[in-house]
């Protein structure tokens, strides 16, 4: 096969390929091991799937969201700027095939679903319905869930579905990004029989995600002149700095920079730069200076002053934006602007002390909340899932099976790890 993204290759026989797939699920499920030709990536989404303790013989998804707080999540989410344009290119289609258009936020939580009525109905069974969570960690591989998980645009033929229930379905799903910050906003997904598998139910889907990354970039507000700087630097370990309406993807080295720089905006002497950047004494101060030059270079001459290092204009991340929201008492806000931690991969000390700190207020401020989503959304974020506390107070809130499971295996781990 040509494209791994792609779920059935040219010529290919629907009916066998199912065949050979549900043999090679019963394998995974009964031994974990992973046979052709299941591509990597169904292989890669059935083991975190099974990480994640999703059960093959799942029925419906766990509905979070009904009536009027689900009213109020979608009237906020950025994606519903784009509802119409995603009615508008996708409806027709999904109406006459006799399939479901559905968009989930960057949880895998269904917003919308809209489409064929009797297909609305039968994919309603096992509540692929508004509200509804289908992230791969709670029911396993399934397009919008494994799209949001990979961040990349995903088909889903039949069988590839990890819980049993789903396989008569086939889907194709795309990731919508912010167009200026880079952040995972959702997913569109189109849903249905295994006439989806063609090539070009993915490439339709990705080109409705890039339409509406488009049309919101038309929606947003203008980035502004020289005088103020945008910093993306949650969840990703190569900050993305937007700078007189151009984006700049930064390097690691170069990404930990711009972070300590505009924490400081009275500047960082070169000493105080070593300290924060470099775990290693021995570094020296040439080596700094070199990184330093090169995003000069990089940024423009006016941007980056010297004698103390610092940014010549102010200077607005996301880091800042999840602190100021905090301060406030907006949790659900600052959650929804925290998109992961701060440079995750980055060893520098500074940077990884900020990580930290802005990590624990917000998980400290969602454990106070008690709101069950939030803490849900916390739990089942990669950053979230073996997060004790947090799993200790969703299980008060909502003590499903699913969640006590989890909590019961993370309190075992903590009793071998102390034996």
């Amino acid at each position: 096969m040509t494209d791994p993204w792609v779920a059935l290759e040219a010529g290919a026989d629907p009916a066998e390929r199912v065949r050979v797939l549900r043999r090679a699920h019963e394998r995974f499920t009964e031994a974990g091991t992973v046979a052709r030709p299941v591509r990597s990536v169904v292989a890669d989404s059935w083991r975190r799937s099974a990480r994640a303790r999703v059960s093959p013989e799942g029925t419906g998804a766990a509905v979070e969201l009904t009536d009027g707080d689900l009213g109020s999540y979608r009237a906020e989410h950025p994606l519903a700027g784009v509802m119409p344009l995603f009615r508008e290119l996708m409806g027709t289609f999904a109406m006459d095939g006799e399939h479901l258009l559905a968009v989930c936020d960057a949880h895998g939580r269904l917003l919308w679903v809209e489409g064929h009525s009797a297909t609305r109905q039968k994919a309603g069974r096992m509540n692929f319905v508004p509200g509804a969570r289908w992230a791969e960690s709670a029911m396993g591989t399934n397009a919008p869930g494994t799209a949001v998980a990979v961040d990349r645009p995903v088909q889903v033929f039949a069988a590839e579905h990890f819980i049993r229930r789903v396989q008569p379905w086939t889907c194709a799903a795309a990731p919508v990004h912010d167009p200026r910050t880079g952040r995972l906003l959702g997913a569109v997904d189109i849903t249905g029989g295994d006439g989806l598998a063609h090539p070009h139910s993915l490439a339709f889907v990705q080109a409705v995600a890039r339409a509406a990354e488009s049309q919101l970039a038309l929606l947003a507000p203008p980035l502004g002149t020289n005088d103020s700087v945008g910093l993306t630097a949650l969840g990703r370990d190569e900050a993305l700095l937007l700078t007189e309406g151009r984006k700049v993807r930064l390097s690691r080295r170069h990404s930990e920079i711009l972070v300590l720089l505009a924490r400081h905006p009275e500047g960082l002497t070169g000493d105080e730069l070593l300290c924060g950047l470099y775990e290693d004494e021995s570094v020296t101060p040439v080596t700094l200076r070199a990184e330093l030059a090169r995003l000069r270079r990089l940024l423009g001459p006016d941007l980056l002053r010297s004698r103390p290092y610092r940014l010549a204009v102010p200077v607005e991340s996301d880091v800042d934006a999840v602190e100021r929201r905090l301060g406030t008492g907006a949790v659900t806000a600052a959650a929804a602007a925290y998109a992961g931690p701060l440079l995750p991969g980055s060893q520098a000390p500074a940077v990884a002390r900020l990580r930290r700190r802005l990590a624990d207020q917000l998980r400290a401020a969602l454990i106070a909340r008690r709101d069950p989503d939030l803490l849900s959304d916390w739990a089942h974020a990669p950053w979230g899932e073996d997060d004790l506390a947090v799993w200790r107070a969703l299980a008060q809130v909502r003590a499903t099976p699913p969640v006590l499971a989890r909590l019961d295996e993370l309190n075992a781990e903590l009793t071998a790890a102390g034996t």
